[in-house]
């Protein structure tokens, strides 16, 4: 293209990692910044789910009776550590006043269709020779133990049907069979066909090397912790000692986006949601089709000869440490639904921990900024970071490259709460 630019994408994740990409691809000169190693916070070991099926936000009807509830339980897949932090208070306030049918209605095509081009994306990186990496779309599998929640997800489904989501309501015996290799112990369950799943650990670093073997500028352990700007643009960005500057600068910091909008002078309310996860090496039983156990709120995934359990949402600030007991109970609920791994096999296992980005309404920041020009947002993934990536990346290179964008952004732009 003939209209090249300087790049500056701030952030390793999956999501910066894949506007790299797409900016590199699209012609422009790209410097990558990640304050660790690339793709060693929350996109290392989640549960690697690409999800059109997850339509229905964060932010949706009865969430804040379930947080109520689950506050209590020590051992629940949901807390918020109380504090009386004004930006925890104006996010939760924010998050309540979401929590609607409406809401639901409003932003179910949006995320439908961010979901439906980034599985487009992945197959696209699949079916090249770019990259190789293991991707199988194979579906999702809903599996639910009560009547309450068999009602639920049965709504779900019957919404997925309205806008163009196939999803197949299954007995017991029929959610079984798609797992043959693996007792589940399960009432029945909805199957989503067109999710997907990888593991993001591979997919990053091999993307992340395929960058740096084609010239992008790639500093790991850099952090920015100081940006300047002037006339209504970001005109530097320092790491430490080291200064960049660029004509576009992107922010893809997902948890760790606040203090840096807060530097900028842009508003954008993004909290950590702590995650947890396990990987067996080598299982005894392995899964065919990645499953979320609905009741416990934990995501099941195979990854060539490994099985990673993820679960849990702790609002608790920036802190990765690891709650004993909010851990235990995800290890408690595994045996319920998948009695072939008794709560010791799991525990003799690491257990990682990952924060991330929860945007207020459940929806993403991705868009340019009306006080500052050159600045980019593509962060507040919530749990959706790894399925949303390659689109993500994709509409931060049509907005730099200032083309018509594949998907509408006015649901999604970072101006919203500012």
């Amino acid at each position: 293209m003939s209209n090249k630019k300087d790049v500056l994408v701030i952030g390793g994740g999956i999501v910066g990692i894949c506007s790299a990409y797409y900016l590199w691809k699209d012609g422009h000169q790209v410097t990558l910044l990640d304050k660790g190693e690339v793709g060693d916070a929350c996109s290392r070991g989640n549960a690697g789910l690409v999800v059109p099926s997850h339509f229905v936000p964060l932010a949706a009807p009865g969430m804040i009776k379930k947080g109520i509830k689950w506050m209590f339980n020590p051992e629940s897949p949901f807390h918020i550590k109380p504090s009386l932090d004004p930006k925890l208070i104006s996010w939760l306030w924010q998050f309540y006043r979401h929590t609607t049918n409406e809401h639901v209605e409003n932003t179910k095509i949006i995320l439908r269709d961010l979901n439906m081009m980034s599985r487009s994306l992945f197959k696209e990186f699949f079916e090249s020779s770019e990259i190789d990496f293991n991707f199988e779309d194979k579906g999702l599998l809903m599996l639910y133990k009560t009547d309450k929640e068999r009602k639920g997800e049965e709504a779900v489904a019957k919404m997925a049907h309205q806008i163009g989501i196939e999803a197949n309501i299954l007995s017991a015996e029929e959610a079984q069979a798609l797992q043959p290799g693996l007792e589940i112990k399960t009432i029945g369950g909805v199957h989503y066909p067109k999710d997907a799943h990888l593991n993001p650990t591979e997919f990053i670093n091999k993307l992340k090397d395929y960058l740096v073997q084609n010239g992008v500028q790639v500093h790991e352990n850099t952090e920015v912790t100081r940006v300047r700007t002037q006339g209504g643009k970001v005109t530097h960005a320092y790491a430490g000692e080291k200064e960049f500057t660029a004509d576009d600068f992107v922010i893809a910091t997902g948890a760790y986006t606040s203090s840096l909008a807060k530097d900028l002078g842009v508003n954008l309310p993004v909290v950590s949601g702590k995650g947890y996860s396990i990987t067996l090496n080598n299982p005894k039983h392995q899964m065919t089709v990645p499953s979320i156990l609905c009741e416990a709120k934990i995501a099941v995934t195979p990854m060539a000869d490994k099985l990673r359990f993820a679960g849990t949402m702790e609002i608790t600030g920036q802190d990765l440490s690891v709650n004993q007991k909010r851990f235990g109970g995800l290890l408690k609920a595994i045996p319920d639904f998948l009695p072939q791994y008794p709560v010791e096999e799991t525990r003799n296992n690491d257990v990682w921990s990952g924060l991330r980005p929860c945007s207020p309404d459940g929806l993403p920041f991705i868009g340019r900024f009306g006080k500052l020009k050159n600045l980019i947002a593509a962060t507040g993934h919530s749990m959706m970071g790894v399925s949303l990536g390659p689109v993500t990346g994709k509409l931060v290179s049509e907005i730099v490259n200032e083309q018509q964008t594949s998907l509408s952004l006015t649901q999604i732009t970072p101006d919203r709460y500012n």
